[in-house]
């Protein structure tokens, strides 16, 4: 893609001054090619967010973009050395941005414009990179606690980002919620993937705490056992995202108008994926569980309705 003109952005304390719209035809390319990204990689993001105004939407599929940059830096390279030397060129990347230097690349085009329309945190980006810098030094967590620490990192974090988008007003207020619906999304994302993360890339996210509580081995894991102790476990971290999706949820009237919709649209979305497993008798070691079509027609209409009274 071509260069765009892009002006510099001034930064006072990791909030964005300048908010006037970058104009160039190469935006929309730049965008186009975020939603692509989105579009192919997470269905469910892309079925809510998508019904966001355009401005609004072309903000989100960006920010989602970054975040998929940062995650395939670290899942699709070979080695340990490789997932440092990428993880180390895209915090160059991103400190390049914050001084107004971005790469001539069609996601740091678009997140330039989204920063010049939004008061948008700075800070949030460097939590993401630090949550695959985790993935990167992987430890399995010993506590739910620990889970959801990394949980912000990886996801809490996207919740920050996308606050000054839905939530134009009330942003400063409301990032307790936004960070309970990232950890929630990245708990159902964990309980959906057990068993493709411990077969592809040999993690257990899983606390170690409970395992050993309920006598749950790797062993057990590693043979996709399914048992009582294994449904405890795994139903712990569900309801804690259950009650995570809860409390974001109570907060609806506080985002904007216009952004209430598709936002408990996501959340009913992507916590229907725990619905899904538990149809599928918890097999999330060989099913790759998600919220059906036609469960989302459902979940739609009934968040339509509850908007329309």
């Amino acid at each position: 893609m071509k260069t765009l003109s892009i002006s510099l952005v001034l930064f006072r304390g990791g909030a964005c001054i300048e908010k006037e719209r970058i104009h160039s035809s190469g935006i929309d390319q730049a965008y186009a090619y975020c939603e692509e990204i989105i579009k192919e990689q997470s269905k469910s993001f892309y079925f809510a967010f998508s019904k966001l105004p355009k401005d609004k939407a072309e903000a989100v599929y960006a920010i989602y973009a970054f975040c998929r940059l940062a995650d395939d830096s670290i899942d699709e390279a070979e080695t340990k050395e490789q997932q440092a030397e990428a993880l180390a060129m895209l915090t160059n990347e991103l400190n390049r941005f914050e001084q107004g230097r971005e790469p001539d690349h069609p996601i740091w085009h678009a997140l330039r414009d989204v920063f010049n329309r939004y008061d948008m945190p700075i800070q949030s980006f460097y939590d993401q990179l630090k949550g695959q810098a985790m993935d990167y030094h992987f430890e399995q967590p010993s506590t739910l606690e620990e889970v959801e620490t990394y949980s912000y990192y990886v996801a809490g974090s996207v919740g920050l980002m996308l606050l000054p988008i839905i939530a134009t007003e009330n942003h400063q207020e409301l990032k307790e919620q936004a960070i309970a619906l990232g950890v929630a999304m990245q708990l159902t994302n964990i309980l959906r993937d057990v068993g493709e993360d411990y077969r592809e890339i040999h993690r257990i996210y899983l606390p170690s705490d409970l395992m050993k509580k309920l006598n749950y081995t790797e062993q057990n894991l590693s043979d996709g056992v399914i048992n009582e102790s294994f449904i405890s476990i795994w139903e712990s971290l569900a309801l804690r995202a259950e009650q995570l999706y809860l409390d974001f949820n109570r907060s609806l009237d506080l985002f904007d108008k216009d952004s209430q919709y598709p936002v408990a649209l996501s959340s009913k979305v992507y916590g229907g994926i725990l619905d899904a497993v538990r149809q599928n008798n918890y097999d999330c070691f060989t099913k790759r569980n998600k919220t059906s079509m036609l469960a989302k027609m459902r979940i739609l209409r009934e968040v339509k309705m509850q908007f329309d009274k």
